[in-house]
C-alpha cells in the first residue's frame, strides 16, 4: 500500500482512535472538572496523533522516525496519566481497560511502523510504502 498523505498512515488512524477515545472518557463527570488532568491527557493523545503528521512531512526518515519517537512517548504519557483518572474514580475499570489497551496498540503500531522506516531507503518524496 503506498501512504500519499499522513492520513493514510495506519498509525496516525489510530492516535486518532486514541484521541477521539481520551476526549470522551475526560469530558464526563468528575473527569471534566479537573481541567489539569483533563487538559494533560488530551494534550498527550493528540501529541500523538499530531507528532505522525509532522513527522510525515519531514522531508527524511530519521526526522520521521524522531517524530514517531515523539508519539510513541505520547501514548505512554496517556497510559500514565489513566492511572491518575483511575485512581480518582473518573473512569471505570473498562474504560480504563479499553483505553490503555488503545494507547498500548498504537503505540505498538507506530513501533513497527518505526522499525520499517530504519530498514527502509529514504525515498526523495512523501510516499511510504508500509504501515
Amino acid at each position: 500500500m503506498s501512504i500519499c498523505r499522513f492520513e493514510d498512515m495506519e498509525c496516525w488512524q489510530l492516535a486518532r482512535e486514541l484521541t477521539k477515545r481520551v476526549y470522551q472518557v475526560s469530558g464526563r463527570g468528575s473527569f471534566a472538572k479537573d481541567f489539569e488532568l483533563r487538559g494533560q491527557i488530551r494534550s498527550a493523545a493528540g501529541s500523538a496523533m499530531h507528532n505522525c503528521a509532522e513527522g510525515f512531512d519531514g522531508g527524511s526518515n530519521p526526522e520521521f522516525v524522531r517524530f514517531l519517537g515523539y508519539a510513541q512517548r505520547s501514548c505512554t504519557e496517556v497510559k500514565s496519566q489513566l492511572y491518575a483518572a483511575i485512581d480518582q474514580a473518573y473512569v471505570t475499570q473498562t474504560e480504563f481497560d479499553e483505553t490503555y489497551q488503545l494507547a498500548t496498540h498504537t503505540h505498538a503500531k507506530i513501533g513497527g511502523f518505526i522499525h520499517y522506516l530504519l530498514k527502509a531507503p529514504g525515498p526523495s518524496d512523501k510516499r511510504r510504502t508500509r504501515n
